[in-house]
C-alpha cells in the first residue's frame, strides 16, 4: 500500500472557462519546475491532455518546460509528464489533477494540486474530491485565486 500524500492543496479560481484552469496549471508546473520539482499533470481526457501539451509551450511567452505525453511502453525521460489515462505515472514531487475524479494513484505523491474555476460542475466535482481527501484523514489546504 503506498502511502498518502503529505500535502493537498486546492486552487480555486474566479475565472469560469476551462482554459483559466490550463492556464493556472501551466504557471504552477513552472514554479514546480524551476524548484527543481518533477511534476505529473493528469487530465480529464487525451483532447484536453493535447492542450495541456500544446500550452506548456505557449502560455507564456519565453518559458520552458520540458515535457512529454506518458507513453507506458517507455520510461519518461523529462521532468514533467502529461496523462489521461488509468496507467499510474511515476512517483514524482507534485501531482497536478485536472480530472474531475481522485486518480486511484495519488497516494503515491508527497503534494497534489487540485485547480477549480468557478463554473458550478467543477466546484461540484471540486468539493466531492475534497470530501473524499478529508474521507482519508487529510486535511487539504484551499488558496483563492483572483
Amino acid at each position: 500500500m503506498t502511502e498518502a500524500p503529505a500535502r493537498v492543496s486546492f486552487y480555486v479560481l474566479a475565472a469560469q472557462e476551462p482554459a483559466a484552469r490550463l492556464n493556472f496549471a501551466c504557471k504552477l508546473t513552472e514554479k514546480a519546475y524551476k524548484l527543481g520539482q518533477q511534476i505529473h499533470l493528469y487530465t480529464t481526457n487525451g483532447s484536453e491532455a493535447d492542450a495541456l501539451d500544446r500550452m506548456l509551450w505557449t502560455f507564456r511567452q519565453g518559458s520552458f518546460i520540458p515535457h512529454q505525453r506518458l507513453d507506458p511502453s517507455q520510461a519518461p525521460n523529462a521532468p514533467v509528464t502529461i496523462s489521461s489515462g488509468s496507467d499510474a505515472p511515476p512517483a514524482v514531487d507534485l501531482l497536478i489533477n485536472l480530472a474531475a475524479e481522485v486518480p486511484a494513484f495519488y497516494g503515491q505523491f508527497a503534494r497534489i494540486a487540485e485547480i477549480i474555476d468557478g463554473s458550478a460542475e467543477c466546484r461540484e466535482a471540486g468539493r466531492s474530491r475534497h470530501r473524499f481527501y478529508r474521507q482519508h484523514n487529510l486535511e487539504p489546504e484551499t488558496h483563492q485565486i483572483g
